[in-house]
């Protein structure tokens, strides 16, 4: 319904829209009023007339009077719900009975309006009273964070903090809020690096180690940065520092313990390994001084001695091997020309004479980071370990794959038809001196220095356990194709 307001409007409305019924009735009194002076004072002449108009304006007066005071009186509830709705009371004015059908839809009308703000407002309420407990709720959850967390705004003024940020700054939380981020971070050029190239290319950190000057010394913190939008031009962002100074230095502490442990098993494992052909070449050393006189047996005892000091080379030398490390020097190794070489000038001969079939499948542009030196040397372990795995097979074959798994990665696969290797031994096979071969057949550390090896190149060598039809050891190398492209 419109209501049209103005001091005229409310008079049109006390004219002509007040209680009817209370109208009429004074009205009616004036004309009987009127209709009885002149039946009584007839003989008055005009005087009788002027009383009887008299009469009926004081009637008509005395209705317009009563039509304005019950119309306020209707009103006045209207505005007492108003006064009490600006007060914050919002609730419906009891409908007067006899009130006029205009101010009937007037009270319906407010009776409505007020329910509904009654209700949106404690829709809001109850909307408020939720993100105030959210809001404390984030709150306890930032506080109790084991990491130390940093929020910082498009200028790079941090704006958000916790307990464990203000305690590893030294410095507390009201001070902490309005400063500049790197005001805040003593960072070395590495780490201020990272973060330039982080903000200036939008791109999250996860996990990142850095090394921080504190008032407490120097700190190792586990640093982890998002942004909150992935708007090019906010640079607004969550920054999270996990101390793990105590976990680094535990963690040295355990590679000093493993390397005394490696000293100390490679000891004894070189010990076992040259006391054998030390302990041969001592008896027939002995022997050939004895027998001098008869060639035959020299020359046997002699070969003996020889045999017997190849094999401390070899052992020496597969130490040497396993210690040495890689120079780098930006080269590139072509895996198919590399396996050519491989089976033609080591390979061809001992698969000959054990009538073991080679099938190869390659792509044709497989090329990994680094030389082929150590990579030859990987190859040659493996195929021999798969040779000698397929002593006694019907029908023996060694398959080579060399892929390129995806732009960066590129993976080369040796398999056999073999027995496979042992579950019970698979957890220990890259271990340096661990062999299944028979005493004087294996040093132990083909596997041992295969894995050093590719593990130096940035790569993973491993046996596949999926493969059911004898032995797999795949390599996993980086790939040098995209680099070259």
């Amino acid at each position: 319904m419109q209501i049209t307001t103005g001091a005229p409007a409310v008079a049109r409305r006390f004219l002509f829209q007040g209680p009817w019924w209370l109208a009429g009735a004074l009205t009616l009194l004036g004309v009987a009023a009127v209709a009885w002076v002149s039946a009584t004072f007839a003989g008055l002449g005009p005087a009788a007339t002027w009383m009887a108009a008299a009469f009926a304006g004081l009637g008509a007066a005395l209705g317009y009077v009563a039509s304005v005071w019950s119309y306020r009186h209707s009103l006045q509830r209207l505005y007492d719900g108003l006064v009490e709705a600006q007060d914050g009371t919002l609730r419906p004015v009891d409908v007067p009975e006899a009130a006029d059908p205009v101010l009937q839809h007037l009270y319906q009308d407010y009776n409505k309006t007020i329910t509904t703000l009654s209700g949106m407002f404690s829709l809001v309420e109850d909307c408020q009273n939720r993100v105030l407990s959210e809001r404390n709720r984030m709150n306890v959850v930032v506080q109790v964070l084991p990491a130390a967390l940093l929020g910082v705004d498009d200028n790079l003024l941090i704006n958000t903090g916790n307990k464990q940020a203000a305690t590893l700054f030294g410095t507390s939380e009201r001070r902490l809020i309005g400063s500049s981020l790197f005001d805040i971070l003593n960072l070395t050029d590495e780490t201020r690096e990272i973060f330039r190239d982080s903000f200036l290319y939008k791109q999250d950190i996860r996990n990142q180690v850095i090394n921080l000057a504190t008032d407490e010394g120097e700190r190792w913190l586990s640093m982890n940065l998002s942004f909150v939008t992935e708007d090019e031009a906010e640079m607004a962002a969550v920054i999270t520092l996990l101390d793990i100074t105590d976990y680094k230095y535990l963690q040295e502490s355990v590679y000093t313990r493993e390397k005394l442990v490696a000293m100390g098993q490679l000891a004894a494992g070189v010990a076992h390994e040259l006391n054998t052909p030390l302990g041969s070449i001592l008896g027939y050393s002995q022997l050939l001084m004895d027998c001098c006189e008869d060639p035959t047996r020299s020359r046997h005892f002699a070969r003996t001695i020889s045999e017997e000091t190849k094999r401390c080379s070899r052992v020496i030398q597969n130490l040497l091997n396993y210690a040495r490390k890689e120079t780098c020097e930006g080269t590139s190794c072509d895996v198919p020309v590399l396996i050519d070489d491989v089976v033609e000038t080591l390979m061809s001969c001992r698969l000959k004479r054990s009538e073991v079939t080679l099938e190869r499948e390659q792509d044709e542009r497989v090329v990994v980071d680094g030389s082929c030196g150590e990579l030859d040397i990987v190859l040659t372990n493996l195929l021999l370990n798969s040779v000698h795995a397929l002593a006694g097979v019907e029908q023996p074959i060694i398959r080579i794959r060399a892929l390129q798994a995806g732009a960066d990665e590129v993976v080369i696969m040796v398999e056999d038809n073999g027995p496979g290797v042992p579950r019970e031994v698979r957890a220990r096979m890259f271990d340096p001196f661990f062999t299944t071969k028979d005493v004087g057949e294996g040093s132990g550390l083909g596997l041992s220095i295969s894995h050093a090896m590719i593990t130096r190149r940035g790569g993973v060598l491993r046996y596949d356990p999926a493969y059911t039809e004898g032995a797999r050891f795949v390599i996993r190398l980086p790939s040098a194709t995209s680099r070259e492209e």
